[in-house]
């Protein structure tokens, strides 16, 4: 996954964590009937975490899951490229070693469980990882995966993280929601990857928002503009065409539903929450690929999209998003409304309200990945699960219909967007041959 931008709290010290954790209990461990389902010997406090997608994100989430409870264990690891496995155990590794330096009586490194046996690879490690007897699976590959993971993680009965954006198209959001509703009924937890929602000054600024803090909200305006991504890799050497397209997945919308879906969705996101989750009525959109090379490793993904969304009652909302090499970056929501206007700068910690209620937010910074997993775990100890499904859903889809409307050149309707028979990948994955995706051109390729 692309890195994200952080923010300047810091997680549980070593100390803290055994204290807050000696005080957890095994009641509320796993979904009902779950415990009976993984017979074999282990302790009563034990939760067994698995990871399906081992690069930058999943290495971070893994670690983020073992400091988020004192009896998560690394048990199960899955990725196409097994060298990726080696990788995250290494990185894992070495940041338990970092925090035994804090002078705790019990090894960190004993939380890594994930033997031989339980390191699988391939295109269907996913299933391996979920039949190893883990109870929370780390969702971490690209996108694309997501709908075919999470309904495998939810029919097996094992709590997830599942890593923003959680589909590609929209059959993947429709199949995702059904697993958001099936795991609501099997008592599952489901957390979501849009971190933002669990960073303590960003919920601060929309809870001022929620609560009239400028009035009517009538205008958003949001932006995720950068000049840079990943350096994409040439091809190989007896790669097929499926790897050398996986191992540059971020520039092929078929895999990351273009930058838009993948990265934007976070400010994406933003407009979603100053709206309460409901729904626009329809957007249309511009963009294009104006700087980025044209080799077969960059794929067919835009660099810049600029969307409007326009919802009931005249509300309308924007949203840029660009790749663009020595240009300025931005990644801001200002929100106008009729009592004032409200800047929010998460990456400088600028949340501010200008008009008739002047205000500043007051919250400390905290480190919103762990949190996520703070929450994830606390949820699943306590027998009260969380279930994010519907709202990482309707954001997802929010991205979507964006990138449809740049595309075709068209309006689409909330309605079409959900609705569309759109699928990106019809065809099964196996490693070979594969079609390279064309460059989308406005006015050519149909809305379907």
């Amino acid at each position: 996954m692309t890195s994200e931008h952080g923010d300047a709290g810091r997680g549980l010290t070593r100390r803290e964590f055994v204290a807050t954790g000696a005080a957890i209990g095994a009641a509320g461990l796993l979904a009902p009937g779950a415990l009976a389902a993984r017979a074999g010997s282990r302790r009563a406090d034990e939760l067994r975490v698995g990871v399906v997608g081992c690069g930058g994100r999943g290495t971070g989430a893994v670690v983020q899951a073992l400091k988020a409870d004192r009896g998560a264990l690394l048990w199960a690891m899955g990725d196409v490229f097994g060298e990726r496995i080696e990788s995250c155990l290494g990185y894992t590794r070495a940041a338990m070693e970092e925090l035994d330096l804090e002078g705790a009586t019990t090894s960190w490194g004993e939380k890594i469980r994930a033997d031989k046996s339980r390191r699988f690879v391939g295109l269907d490690s996913f299933q391996g990882v979920l039949d190893s007897g883990v109870d929370v699976v780390l969702l971490t590959t690209p996108p694309a995966f997501r709908p075919q993971h999470l309904a495998a993680a939810v029919d097996a009965g094992v709590h997830v993280f599942c890593e923003k954006p959680v589909a590609v198209d929209a059959p993947g959001v429709r199949s995702v929601l059904e697993s958001a509703r099936a795991a609501r009924r099997a008592g599952l937890s489901l957390m979501s990857g849009f971190c933002w929602r669990y960073q303590d000054q960003v919920r601060e600024c929309f809870e001022h928002l929620a609560a009239g803090g400028i009035g009517d909200v009538h205008t958003i305006q949001t932006t995720y503009n950068t000049n840079g991504w990943v350096a994409p890799n040439p091809r190989q050497d007896g790669w097929s065409d499926t790897e050398f397209q996986l191992r540059n997945w971020q520039y092929f919308t078929p895999i990351s539903g273009d930058h838009i879906v993948e990265q934007a969705v976070h400010a994406i996101d933003w407009i979603g929450w100053a709206m309460g989750d409901a729904p626009p009525e329809r957007c249309w959109a511009v963009g294009g690929r104006s700087t980025r090379p044209d080799t077969p490793e960059t794929g067919n993904v835009w660099d810049n999209f600029a969307i409007t969304y326009e919802y009931s009652g005249g509300v309308r909302a924007y949203h840029t998003c660009r790749h663009w090499p020595n240009t300025a970056s931005d990644n801001s929501a200002y929100f106008l409304g009729s009592q004032g206007r409200c800047v929010m700068q998460p990456w400088t910690g600028r949340h501010e309200v200008m008009g008739e209620r002047p205000w500043k937010g007051s919250a400390p910074g905290n480190d919103m990945y762990q949190r996520e997993h703070d929450v994830l775990f606390k949820s699943i100890r306590d027998g009260a699960p969380v279930n994010d499904g519907e709202r990482m859903s309707r954001t997802t889809l929010l991205a979507i219909m964006g990138r449809m409307a740049a595309y075709t050149g068209q309006v689409v309707s909330w309605v079409q967007a959900m609705e569309s028979g759109q699928d990106l990948n019809p065809e099964p994955w196996a490693m070979g041959v594969r079609e390279t995706p064309s460059i989308a051109v406005p006015g050519t390729r149909p809305l379907i």
